[in-house]
């Protein structure tokens, strides 16, 4: 494979990102605005919007520090796999999957969520002692209303 090739490959067709409070507010509108975009770009929605929601929701949870953002990143490449990129000012506070849940936990099932959705996912180093929490997905395609003929 050429370099320009493997590099056509991994840039993205499309990018959207967006710094956000670290607050309860500041999570609910990633997932709106990632479903915004998404839905802008001509693409399902649903289960990245389920993955924006649990990272944003983790960042503000795990990794707020006092008077620092998160950030979204979405980036659609050109084979439709989608990378959500959440950074947070923690990067001391790195995510793992945790042990099942009990059946009546109100916590511990985000990451389960995330997994169950993307094809993998992980964690990166960040500026300024922070860490990104990204995931893949491959997105299905969009249903198409039936055309009345």
């Amino acid at each position: 494979m050429s370099r320009k090739s493997l590099a056509e490959i991994s840039t993205p067709v499309r990018h959207f990102a967006i710094q956000l409070s670290a607050t309860r507010r500041g999570a609910r509108l990633a997932r709106l605005l990632a479903e915004r975009q998404l839905d802008e770009w001509g693409e399902a929605y649903d289960a990245a919007a389920q993955v924006v929601a649990e990272l944003a929701s983790n960042a503000v949870l795990h990794g707020r520090v006092q008077g620092r953002d998160f950030r979204l990143a979405l980036r659609l490449h050109a084979d439709r796999t989608l990378r959500i990129e959440v950074t947070d000012a923690r990067g001391d506070r790195i995510p793992r999957l945790p042990e099942p849940a009990a059946d009546d936990a109100e916590a511990g099932r985000g990451l389960r969520i995330v997994a169950a959705y993307a094809h993998r996912w992980g964690v990166a180093e960040a500026a300024a002692h922070g860490k990104t929490v990204w995931a893949e997905l491959p997105l299905r395609q969009r249903d198409l209303p039936d055309s009345a003929d």
